[in-house]
């Protein structure tokens, strides 16, 4: 899984229960978490695959060099071990953390598995 970051482009308001129930069917096992405004992560990774859809609120996400924003709708997907930090936006976050194994990941459609047609851890971000 490559880091990934995809902006929202469908129509209306991203909700808990579409959101979760796509990252469910990708494997994710899904949490909602909460930051209040200008809460800082520092730098640190996961042992598992994460990806982070964001509710309410942005969040500014930092890996390498680069700074990735994120918005209501819009998804980071993170890679086992990759090393970022984030910090929450002015009016906080809300957003669901999808976590899995790496042996947990879909498979190609040429191994005979479907993987999800949609649009595409670590105690920091509690449970």
């Amino acid at each position: 899984m490559p880091l990934h970051h995809i902006p929202w482009s469908d129509e209306g308001e991203p909700t808990e229960a579409v959101l979760r129930e796509l990252l469910e069917r990708e494997g994710y096992e899904v949490h909602v978490w909460r930051d209040p405004a200008d809460r800082v992560y520092a730098e640190h990774h996961h042992d598992e695959d994460e990806t982070l859809w964001v509710m309410r609120g942005s969040l500014v996400f930092h890996v390498g060099g680069d700074e990735i924003a994120l918005g209501p709708g819009d998804r980071l997907e993170l890679p086992a071990a990759t090393l970022h930090r984030a910090v929450a936006g002015c009016d906080g976050a809300a957003y669901l953390i999808g976590r899995r194994s790496r042996a947990a990941r879909p498979r190609p459609e040429w191994l005979g598995v479907h993987t999800h047609p949609c649009r595409t851890g670590s105690p920091h971000h509690g449970v």
